[in-house]
């Protein structure tokens, strides 16, 4: 392996830290350099992270690829492992992606009260935190990349939030916090029960392949994880700090949230939780299953009573996540592949959402629906269309991207994992109440059109200048929106990239 492909994981999840730390040293008053180079170092990360896309080898069905492995701490045997594969490729990628977006985003939007240093500076080591989370492969340095996202997001939130910005700051770093611990505590555990003891994920998933903890260790252990992972999925009943932190952050707080952060808990799931821990997996699955069920239809009718547009957007995302879990629940291939398409077109989709509430408040200085009052077709009417292809992509409309996704782990559920048979009715179960939660999403979506895009313009509006979408936006829009398409005509091209990871993992459970 030569000593680019060692290096380019490093490179692409620290040139974000770097451009923090230039910022840094900037005058207050350079603004436009300031902004200039947050999309510099983002852009060159995503260079970096489209390089390896490109040399990513789809034909090797196991293994790690771009990999380093450092000793870092020998005297607790805690090692630099990093590493991808097709688990991990579209949700880097992903990161990558959006965060240069945001950037360009931020170039000419950046909420009350200014100061682009500190907000830039956050954001680049938020995205150093979540690019990181899905490339550690030691279990230390996973928990360090896991925690590193709390701090920036407490201090968007907390600064550049809403009005009641230090509550919902407040609740998103105590619930993930207090996740954080139980995770922690589990992996101690793994590394103390493991022989010879270690961090290493992959080391740990091959002992339990051929020497597995004992059952009752595995469910103990689980239990702590699942908390880390499943509040910060976030899981019903976990998900109460998501609605508040994504309704008080800024545009690009709520877009990074929801498109990268909630995944970190799914992507736990499926590196961590399963492979090392498969005979709790099996004792839990139901449970899991049950969880989601409830979630998908809990945050449909949650969403039918909203007012707020974009506490709206944020209960969905609750529902969509509902489906991820689903998936992973079935311990099937066709169900993790579909958990992880799920998290790919949610990150696109509903961030792309977030991004068009945001702009609607810049322009009617309102998210709520009866004060927009309709009309937006005739005022704005490109980002009046846009938002209306984004939330039917998110309703999950076939040739889209919302709807692989959702239908392939309904679809799982109907058939889960050999080992799951005696909970065939069960699955069947939540497949029926997955497809009733389908039902009511594009009802509160074709609902929400309805009462902000469609009818007349109120009186209140029909004087006023609003600017339709500006070329700002339409750079920082373009990739998600093509996305959103590309994935929904051609689902290959993340199924394709997963497939024969998942397949490795899901041979634990029989199929």
């Amino acid at each position: 392996m030569s000593g680019w492909e060692k290096s380019a994981v490093t490179l692409a999840v620290f040139l974000p830290t770097a451009g923090a730390v230039v910022i840094s040293f900037l005058p207050k008053d350079r603004d436009r350099l300031i902004r200039g180079l947050g999309i510099l170092f983002t852009g060159a990360a995503l260079v970096v992270g489209i390089v390896m896309l490109f040399g990513f080898d789809y034909g090797a069905h196991q293994g790690l690829q771009f990999e380093l492995n450092a000793s870092w701490i020998p005297s607790v045997a805690i090692h630099y492992h990093v590493g991808i594969d097709g688990i991990s490729l579209p949700l880097f990628e992903l990161t990558l992606l959006l965060s240069f977006l945001c950037a360009i985003y931020t170039y000419r939007v950046l909420p009350a009260p200014g100061k682009p240093k500190g907000f830039l500076a956050l954001m680049m080591l938020l995205e150093t935190g979540m690019a990181g989370t899905f490339i550690a492969f030691d279990l230390v340095l996973f928990f360090i990349f896991w925690e590193l996202v709390l701090v920036p997001m407490y201090f968007m939130i907390g600064i550049w939030g809403s009005s009641n910005r230090e509550y919902a700051a407040i609740k998103f770093f105590l619930y993930t916090l207090f996740g954080s611990v139980f995770m922690l505590l589990g992996f101690l555990a793994m590394f103390f029960k493991s022989n010879p003891h270690t961090f290493d994920i992959v080391q740990l998933q091959q002992q339990a392949a051929t020497a597995p903890f004992a059952k009752g260790v595995q469910l103990l252990i689980f239990a702590g994880v699942f908390l880390g992972f499943a509040i910060k999925v976030p899981m019903w009943p976990f998900h109460t700090w998501l609605p508040d932190a994504h309704t008080e952050a800024p545009t690009v707080g709520s877009v990074l949230l929801a498109g990268i952060l909630l995944k970190m808990g799914g992507y736990g799931f499926i590196r961590i939780a399963l492979p090392i821990l498969p005979q709790a997996a099996r004792v839990w699955a139901p449970i899991i299953g049950v969880l989601a069920a409830i979630a998908i239809v809990y945050a449909a009718l949650a969403c039918l009573a909203q007012k707020d547009l974009k506490r709206l957007i944020a209960f969905s995302s609750v529902g969509h996540m509902g489906f991820v879990m689903l998936g992973i629940a079935t311990l099937t291939s066709v169900g993790i592949n579909a958990a992880l398409f799920a998290m790919i077109a949610h990150g696109l989709i509903t961030g792309m959402l977030f991004f068009e509430v945001g702009s609607i408040y810049d322009r009617y200085h309102t998210r709520q629906i009866s004060e927009i009052g309709g009309g937006m077709l005739l005022k704005v009417p490109y980002l009046a269309g846009i938002f209306a292809f984004t939330a039917i992509a998110s309703l999950g409309l076939p040739g889209l991207a919302g709807f692989w996704g959702e239908v392939t782990a309904l679809a799982s559920s109907y058939s889960p994992a050999q080992i799951l048979t005696g909970h065939l009715g069960l699955f069947r179960t939540l497949m029926v109440f997955g497809g009733i939660g389908t039902i009511l999403t594009a009802g509160y979506f074709l609902w929400t059109l309805q009462r902000v895009n469609m009818g007349s313009l109120p009186d209140e509006w029909k004087e006023k200048s609003l600017a339709d979408v500006s070329s700002i936006e339409w750079l920082a829009w373009a990739p998600l929106l093509v996305g959103i398409l590309l994935l929904g005509v051609f689902p290959r091209l993340v199924f394709g990239t997963t497939n024969d990871a998942v397949t490795a993992l899901a041979h634990l459970f029989g199929r």
